[in-house]
Order: structure tokens, then sequence, then C-alpha cells
């Protein structure tokens, strides 16, 4: 239910201080229908390891199907150390730049698509590029040597991951218009009032 722009522009005042507010109606119908939706978005939040349809027989699903045209069709991201890709992905129109390679077909909502504030592809490629270092937060320690043990180059796999996030996060975008009008429902209806 809070994991779409509908209910962050609805409870924008609210939001203001700390702690979730979720309206929960008094229907059981429109009950059902948030746990089902909401059951959709962790399984994609997820990439399929909750709430799995476990009725078509696939308890565990690694990663949900690919639904968006994103491709890579000649932009590889090459995999020598030289190239490997130091600076932020930017995009342009609709092409994803990662380095001197691409993804093309990326919708503006995907590549804008953020969680609590955090830009989604921005957040998962600090953790792919030459350069991972990372502002101190909090603890003042130095970071571990591990964290020093990293590959040297693009791997394959991060291209792989890369085009799963894309497709899951325009599924994610597919369904805010469904989520901004079951909200709306549920507010317009009764409420479900609980008093400390």
């Amino acid at each position: 239910m809070a994991a779409n722009p509908a209910y962050t522009a609805r409870f924008q005042k609210d939001l203001a201080q700390p702690g979730l507010r979720i309206p929960l109606t008094a229907r059981p119908k429109l009950f059902a229908q948030a746990v089902e939706l909401g059951r959709r978005v962790i399984w994609l939040h997820t990439f399929g390891e909750r709430f799995a349809d476990v009725k078509a027989g696939t308890a565990r699903q690694a990663a949900p199907v690919p639904r968006t045209p994103a491709s890579q069709e000649q932009g590889a991201i090459p995999d020598d150390p030289e190239a490997m890709p130091t600076r932020s992905i930017t995009t342009t129109k609709r092409r994803l730049l990662v380095g001197t390679g691409f993804v093309d077909k990326v919708p503006p909502e995907v590549w804008r698509y953020e969680v609590s504030g955090k830009h989604v592809l921005t957040q998962w490629f600090s953790y792919r590029k030459k350069n991972r270092e990372r502002p101190i937060i909090g603890d003042r320690r130095p970071p571990s040597k591990l964290g020093e043990i990293q590959p040297d180059h693009w791997l394959a796999e991060y291209t792989t991951e890369l085009l799963n996030v894309l497709h899951v996060l325009a599924m994610l975008v597919e369904l805010e218009p469904a989520q901004a009008k079951l909200l709306e429902k549920i507010c317009a209806g009764p409420l479900l009032e609980f008093r400390a």
C-alpha cells in the first residue's frame, strides 16, 4: 500500500513525521485486494523469493519473468579491466548508458524509480562500478580489507542482474495505477480506527 507514488503524494504532510500510516479498509473484499496487490509487490521486490505462486508448482522462482522490451542487442558492456565503468549510469532518451555499453528501450519511469528516496538504478550500480567508495556514515572505523576484494572488470552476471532489475522495475511501474486506484477506493470508504 505504501510502496507507490500515490501513497506518498496523498500523505505527504503526514510523512514529515517518522512512522508509517496505513489506511486499513473496513471492507473485507477491498482488504483482500490490498493483500493480493501487496503480495505481488513483495514478490517483485524480492525477485520471486517471497510469495511465489505455489499453486502453479513454483515453490521458489529466482526472478520474475521479463515483460519489458529492455534489450542489449548492440551495446554490450565491455568486460576488460580498462573499460570497467567508473562513473554513475545515466540515461539519454530511452538508452541506459553503462560505461561504454548501453541498454536500450528503458522507459523513463523505470530510470526514475525510487524507493525511500533512493534512486534504485544508481544505488544498484554503486556496488558494481570500478570505484566503490562510499561516504562514511555513523561508524568511523576504516572499512574492512575484505571490501577491496572485488572484480576488476564488468562481469557477465552484472548485465544479467541489470536486465532483471530493469524488468522488475518496469513491472512495479505497471502496478502503480492499480495501487493508486485501490488506495483511492480504500480512503473513500470506511476505515478501521486504532487508538493508542
